[in-house]
């Protein structure tokens, strides 16, 4: 860990994924895409915001040609468990219909938001639709949801940074730590 970065304080000791995992696996993830969408009419569609860096990391290591697209969804607002009402707050800006869609989300646990998505894209007319996120939670589900391609199996904490915020911070630490409760129970 960085103790020269001010936001690692507010971490519990030992980081959870350092940055160098992170890189590792992302490669990884990026061959096996690579492999699987071969000859296919590929688009990529980033969910904002946490999952940007994610994003940007793994669709430079995806040698093919694609689109890419962004969406904005909420379930959480400001707290730290989702509502379970899922909001749209930016649309693609292209349909999707025929084309074979590959959502880059950042964490998947209750599954909600994501199954909510995947039903919306399928019924634009989506040819295909499948999932990779950095951080899955599956003890966490409460819906049945098949992640295709995902980087790291997490225990059920609250994880911040490479992305993933608390109330809009931490998402610039270029590791993976768990929030001190503390800090998100004031």
């Amino acid at each position: 860990m960085d103790e020269k970065r001010v936001t690692y304080a507010d971490l519990k000791d030992e980081l959870l994924l350092t940055r160098e995992q992170i890189a590792s696996r992302v490669k990884e993830m990026g061959r096996q895409i690579t492999k699987d969408f071969q000859g296919k009419d590929l688009t990529v569609i980033c969910i904002l915001k946490g999952a940007v860096v994610f994003f940007v990391d793994l669709v430079r290591e995806i040698d093919l040609p694609m689109t890419m697209d962004f969406m904005a969804i909420s379930s959480y607002g400001s707290a730290t468990k989702s509502s379970g009402v899922v909001r749209i707050l930016k649309d693609l800006d292209k349909p999707v219909n025929g084309r074979d869609v590959l959502i880059i989300e950042d964490i998947v646990d209750s599954g909600m938001t994501l199954s909510f998505l995947k039903e919306n894209l399928l019924s634009r007319g989506a040819a295909s639709l499948h999932i990779a996120t950095l951080l899955d939670k599956p003890e966490r589900r409460r819906v049945p949801l098949q992640v295709d391609y995902f980087g790291f199996t997490i225990p059920d904490e609250f994880v911040v940074g490479y992305g993933l915020d608390y109330d809009e911070r931490y998402r610039n630490l270029p590791d993976i730590g768990v929030l001190r409760p503390e800090v998100y129970e004031k």
